[in-house]
């Protein structure tokens, strides 16, 4: 792309900020940071290593990298660390915490990401000074980018995903994105690198573990006597929980409900909506189904086999799974993206999930294929694979010990950035 083409596409780019920051005061989930984020109300000190992480998840990996940056010398690596989010912004702060309270030689601030007009954008870059900027998974700010372009910063894209969506919306102006590209781009598998290098070019790509591995702990199974729920189910009793469950997949998660418990009538089926303002839905349905059900907070002792306890208390799901026989893994019988099914994986529950759960396919398709969890086609087939798994229950401990080996085997991303971030750093 020439350089008048690009200057244009910015100058373009930084008129419509224009417009839209006196529209943005207006946005509640704007107001938390507003003067952070409009740098009205100053500066964040100046610093080595700027690292971006969009939300609550990404703030959680860049908690991981930050716990492996190792500075070199006697020289205090400073860091400045930026979300767009509330969630993401109290989540830095606790990591910023625990990181400068270890007085390892790093100093962590941080601020929220401020606006991407080039014009507040240029302010930010010149006065912060970084000798590098990682943005953690995708994202591609032409105002940052540019002005770090002009600066002669250096910027690493770690644990980097692209889908094909989002890589057809790049490629109706590519010659743009690639002169702002990343000096690096670390993907998370190699399916996601041909992706990035289609838009920035192969030799910018590397492939790395995904940090969100190091994040999982050697969590295993609960013992019985340590978990709050033990007098809720009985030892010998057959559990099986729907985790997360959503408004959208009602009708096959009924189905399935009903199947199951017309199949095997002496089992306590517990039912986890995802938002548990949703709960009438599922009271309504299971009437509609003719299910016996019970309340969680009305239940004080043993459920009645062939109840459904619909889960109305939070935060009990993990501990719940540490009782359960099998498991089905909500968000997934409709196009929603999937739940968390790692979770009833290291409680020693084989999971079953339907065939959406591309929001966990960071997890790689070997868990499929190894056996550790069971994907079905629909409801009926999710059926089916419950019914096998309440007959013969794998082993709690042996599922849990594979679980963690398969969890083991793909930790390091964290390291891998850290050094990455090393050789950034030591050139100059």
């Amino acid at each position: 792309m020439a350089l008048t083409a690009l200057g244009v596409a910015l100058k373009t780019y930084g008129l419509a900020w224009k417009a839209a920051l006196p529209l943005l005061r207006f946005n509640g989930r704007l107001k938390d940071g507003w003067e952070q984020r409009t740098l009205a109300g100053g500066m964040p000190a100046a610093a080595d290593l700027w690292m971006q992480a969009a939300s609550g998840g990404e703030a959680y990996l860049a908690w991981e990298v930050l716990k492996h940056l190792k500075p070199t010398g006697s020289k205090t690596l400073r860091v400045l660390v930026t979300t767009n989010t509330l969630q993401g912004y109290q989540t830095l702060l606790r990591a910023a915490e625990e990181i400068n309270g270890r007085k390892a030689g790093l100093a962590v601030q941080p601020w929220y990401f401020p606006f991407d007009a080039p014009e507040i954008m240029s302010r930010m870059v010149r006065h912060v000074r970084p000798k590098l900027v990682v943005i953690l998974e995708t994202e591609i700010w032409p105002g940052f980018l540019s002005v770090c372009k002009a600066e002669n910063v250096r910027v690493l894209l770690a644990n980097g995903r692209m889908t094909t969506k989002s890589l057809a919306g790049y490629m109706t102006w590519p010659g743009l994105f690639r002169a702002l590209g990343p000096d690096r781009i670390m993907a998370v598998s190699e399916t996601d690198g041909r992706r990035f290098g289609t838009l920035f070019g192969r030799e910018r790509v590397w492939v790395m573990p995904n940090i969100k591995f190091d994040r999982m702990g050697d969590a295993g199974p609960m013992a019985r006597k340590n978990n709050p729920l033990r007098d809720l189910i009985r030892e010998k009793d057959s559990f099986v929980i729907f985790g997360s469950v959503r408004k959208e997949e009602e009708h096959d998660v009924t189905r399935l409900a009903a199947g199951l418990m017309s199949a095997r009538p002496s089992t306590v089926l517990g039912l986890f909506p995802r938002h548990m303002h949703h709960l009438d839905l599922w009271r309504k349905a299971m009437d509609g189904a003719g299910l016996n059900w019970v309340l969680r907070s009305r239940l004080s002792g043993p459920a009645a086999l062939g109840t459904v306890i619909l889960w109305d208390s939070f935060g009990e799901l993990v501990p719940a799974y540490g009782l359960a026989t099998a498991a089905f893994v909500g968000g997934s019988l409709a196009p929603l993206g999937g739940q968390n099914f790692l979770e009833p994986l290291t409680s020693g529950v084989t999971p079953v999930t339907g065939p959406y759960w591309k929001n966990f396919a960071w997890v790689g398709r070997d868990i499929i294929d190894s056996g550790l969890a069971v994907e079905a086609s629909d409801w009926q087939d999710a059926l089916e694979s419950i019914k096998k798994i309440v007959d013969n229950p794998p082993p709690r401990q042996e599922v849990a010990a594979a679980a963690k080996q398969y969890i083991r085997d793909r930790r390091g991303g964290a390291e891998a950035v850290s050094k990455q971030v090393a050789d950034f750093l030591n050139k100059d």
